[in-house]
């Protein structure tokens, strides 16, 4: 491969080639879609110094630098989330941005939608930072045993062991409940006239007896500080929310957050702007929801704030 690109020519065939695959690796590995811009930003960066003559495979170079740029990440967040304020969810992600434009073929939407729900990122936060790594580089991203050995510098032995590991503690933690656009949109539907009816009873009914609440508000702003359980607990705390006065102007939105039905709070008295996300996870049972996961953090809700924004302006 020779190195006779100009600078431009160079950062338009990353672009075109590379950029959308390695945020939405990045993403995954962190769970912010802000860290996972500025991984790649500084990917570039570094890969505009490289001699692209002595590379035999962008891609896998790529991968490789990306993933050690995000191993060093989740080293120094590890840290970070232990003085977290309150609960730890990642950054919402809205149907149509597709992790950044990148998604699979049609015959995986389903697998995809679910690779990254919210329930599987914080499946993900348990692990190791090498353990993640190992197994969304094979699971998610189909890379061989002899590739990832390459990326993590590690034995394809050692890489087999992090990855069968990481699969035993994402199938304790977490399990797939696919359900059809239909009755997505009936949870959400139901879920949105309960609230705002203020239908205690009508949401407890909703949502399974065993269901949870998590709330991120990231010290920044009112959140429920603990996970909640229970559904009628949920709703009795989630309509005591929605009576308060400063609850009055919001408009909710159905929207598919992290490949979830969920909807988007808007407060109508200053200028719709987003006050938060909630993705509802469907329970084991049919019919019901099992999980709601509520994101308030502003430093979280910025990119979604701003396509928002820009889509209020310019409605066509």
């Amino acid at each position: 491969m020779t190195d006779d690109l100009s600078p431009t020519a160079r950062a338009l065939r990353f672009d075109r080639d590379h950029a959308r695959r390695l945020r939405a690796l990045a993403y995954r590995m962190l769970g912010s879609r802000a860290e996972a811009e500025d991984i790649v930003q500084e990917a570039w960066l570094r890969w505009a110094e490289v001699d692209i003559s002595a590379v035999q495979h962008e891609g896998a170079f790529l991968s490789r630098l990306v993933t050690n740029l995000c191993l060093d990440k989740l080293r120094s967040a590890a840290v970070q989330r232990e003085h977290y304020v309150g609960v730890w969810l990642p950054e919402p992600m809205l149907e149509d941005e597709a992790l950044f434009g990148w998604a699979p073929g049609p015959e995986k939407q389903a697998e995809f939608a679910q690779d990254v729900s919210i329930a599987f990122m914080l499946a993900l936060e348990r692990l190791s930072p090498l353990e993640r790594a190992a197994f969304l580089l094979h699971d998610v991203f189909d890379l061989d045993y002899d590739e990832i050995a390459r990326h993590l510098d590690r034995s394809e032995a050692a890489c087999r062991q992090l990855i069968s590991r990481a699969r035993k503690n994402i199938k304790a933690d977490y399990a797939r409940h696919e359900v059809a656009k239909e009755e997505a949109d009936r949870l959400v539907h139901a879920f949105m006239d309960a609230v705002r009816s203020q239908d205690v009873s009508a949401l407890a009914q909703l949502l399974s007896e065993d269901a949870v609440m998590m709330a991120d508000g990231g010290g920044k702003v009112a959140a429920v500080p603990k996970p909640l359980h229970g559904g009628a607990q949920i709703a009795r705390t989630f309509i005591g929310f929605a009576q308060l006065p400063t609850s009055a102007s919001w408009r909710l939105v159905p929207a598919v957050v992290n490949g979830l039905p969920g909807l988007l709070i808007l407060d109508d008295s200053n200028g719709g702007r987003l006050v938060q996300t909630i993705a509802l996870a469907p329970s084991a049972e049919p019919g019901q929801v099992g999980a709601v996961y509520i994101q308030r953090n502003p430093d979280k809700l910025g990119g979604i704030r701003m396509r928002v924004t820009n889509a209020a302006a310019d409605p066509s």
